[in-house]
């Protein structure tokens, strides 16, 4: 098989993902205390999933999706389209980070038990090869390095369907107590 076939294989299934979870992740909003009180993270994006509580708005600002998030993983994918760019002609930093950081934040959150929340510290990006509109679609993947009960890291990769990498990521999380 040739790396375009390989590609148009590996786009059709990422477009098919998305299309799947935007059936029943169909609004937006904040979720209410009760609604996620006495559920571990995982359980909070099942719910996601599901549509019983909404997804973040920040994916309608920024046109991207989360695709998974299990326990020390997330899955994240975005378009990439001109109101993103910059003045240099590409995909501004800050909508690649933005993805990045939803992917290595998910995957802490996926993670935590049942009464305990988390806040970003730190998150360091690595930028490889500009983005642009011609790269197609983007998936941020998130996974866990390290738990622990008041401190994580997560590392992520932002590749294109021909497995390109774009952008990669590392962050640090401290966990506390949810209110």
């Amino acid at each position: 098989m040739d790396v375009k076939t390989d590609t148009a294989t590996v786009l059709a299934q990422w477009e098919a993902d998305e299309a799947d979870r935007r059936k029943t992740m169909t609004h937006s909003g904040v979720a209410r205390p009760d609604q996620v009180a006495g559920l571990s993270g995982e359980q909070v994006f099942v719910k996601m999933f599901t549509g019983e509580i909404p997804y973040p708005p920040i994916a309608d600002t920024n046109d991207f999706v989360l695709i998974e998030a299990t326990r020390e993983r997330a899955v994240f994918q975005g378009r990439p389209q001109l109101r993103h760019y910059n003045p240099l002609g590409s995909v501004h930093g800050g909508w690649i980070a933005t993805l990045l950081d939803s992917c290595v934040g998910c995957a802490v959150h996926a993670s935590l038990p049942a009464g305990k929340a988390y806040t970003t510290a730190e998150l360091k990006v690595n930028y490889v090869r500009a983005v642009t509109e011609r790269v197609g679609l983007v998936r941020a993947t998130g996974t866990v390095i390290h738990l622990g009960n008041r401190m994580a890291t997560a590392e992520g990769r932002l590749v294109g369907a021909d497995g390109k990498l774009y952008a990669h990521a590392s962050t640090t999380c401290f966990i506390f107590d949810a209110s």
